[in-house]
């Protein structure tokens, strides 16, 4: 007997199957997951490199102020803190016994003199013997010997600057005993301007310089010696540039550096001996270099560096970077990429490997690098 039932639950799935072949295609998958993405486009470009180094100040020069003969010092004829000259009284010591040697230096002159003289006629006459006549002129030139130390004991009693700059505070106030090439300085009296700024470099990244100023990969920036800028510890600029004077010819066997001393102009004395500082030193200059922002490059477990570059046809490619250094907020890249490939910079959690992109200027990219003008 024929079951309508049946024939009904046979057809059910046949509609099924018909209604599906209907249904109009879907878009394909892959052009509907494309990846929002920001890129940065790669260019070469003449860039100044330099190199950040601590380093402390030092005055140009540093002369101690100390007696050259003994007694009470009576007076102090400076103002502590203030700029001297050179050949400036700073000090007045008891001079009055150093006159009186003085005084008495010059009767002996006087009296030595007119015995030379008198033996001078009178060996003529035949009547003293020229050794008389000899020891009486080596007693003229003795005493003439000792009344120039007497007054140059006397002068002395007068203290003056060794050179022209900046002194600091006095050690010794009026009434005091100094004594002659005492070991305690009077005073000190620094020159700063201008001045001295003495940083620290590894031996291994001089070398480095070396061979690639050697082979052509930095070239000098032109000058004889090197430029260097300033950024003081409270992190402003110093508006001056120095340059670079000379380097130690020995490397420190503790730190394996080399010190480097640069002269600094401080017309307004506003570096001080002491001052913590860091040191900008031009290095040379990178004809094409290739500067990928730091927000494209990720580390990975290897600890290689690596960016995503977008292709021509928006899929996106995984590169190994070989990364130099950092300049500003970009890392320098010997390898890895071209000028002119697009590096994503945005997005960069939602790619994946062959990923389809819709890609766009990234709008987080300020690269801050000294480039040089061509």
């Amino acid at each position: 007997m024929f079951k309508p039932s049946l024939v009904m639950a046979g057809l059910l799935p046949l509609s099924a199957l018909f209604l599906t072949a209907c249904k109009p295609t879907e878009p394909v998958a892959e052009h509907a997951a494309a990846v929002k993405v920001g890129y940065y486009t790669l260019n070469e470009a003449p860039l100044t490199l330099t190199t950040d180094l601590p380093g402390r100040t030092s005055a140009y020069r540093a002369a101690e102020v100390r007696p050259q003969v003994a007694g009470i010092l009576q007076r102090r004829l400076f103002t502590e803190g203030s700029e001297v000259k050179q050949g400036q009284p700073l000090y007045q010591i008891d001079s009055r016994t150093y006159v009186a040697q003085q005084s008495r230096a010059d009767a002996n002159l006087r009296s030595a003199r007119n015995l030379a003289e008198r033996y001078e006629r009178l060996l003529k006459a035949r009547a003293v013997s020229q050794q008389q006549y000899d020891e009486a002129v080596a007693a003229w030139k003795q005493a003439a010997a000792d009344q120039q130390v007497a007054a140059i004991n006397v002068q002395y009693t007068q203290v003056l600057s060794p050179i022209s700059g900046r002194i600091g505070r006095s050690a010794m106030t009026e009434g005091a005993l100094v004594t002659e090439g005492q070991n305690a300085p009077m005073a000190t009296v620094n020159q700063l301007d201008p001045i001295y700024v003495d940083v620290t470099q590894p031996i291994t990244r001089i070398l480095e310089l070396k061979r690639a100023l050697k082979t052509g990969v930095l070239k000098n920036t032109g000058s004889d010696q090197a430029e260097v800028s300033l950024t003081l510890d409270d992190g402003s600029a110093y508006p001056l540039t120095g340059i670079v004077k000379f380097s130690e010819v020995s490397v420190d066997q503790g730190t394996g550096s080399v010190t480097l001393r640069a002269v600094f102009p401080n017309p307004d004395r506003a570096l001080l001996p002491g001052m913590f500082v860091h040191a900008q030193v031009k290095e040379g200059v990178r004809e094409k270099a290739l500067l990928v922002p730091q927000q494209a490059i990720v580390r990975d477990s290897r600890g290689v560096a690596t960016a995503w570059v977008v292709t021509e046809d928006n899929h996106v490619e995984h590169r190994d970077l070989k990364t130099v250094r950092t300049v500003g907020n970009a890392w320098l890249v010997e390898s890895g990429v071209t000028s002119g490939e697009r590096v994503i910079t945005e997005g960069l959690q939602h790619v994946q490997a062959s990923s389809l992109v819709d890609a766009q200027p990234a709008t987080n990219v300020e690269l801050k690098a000294a480039f040089t003008a061509n």
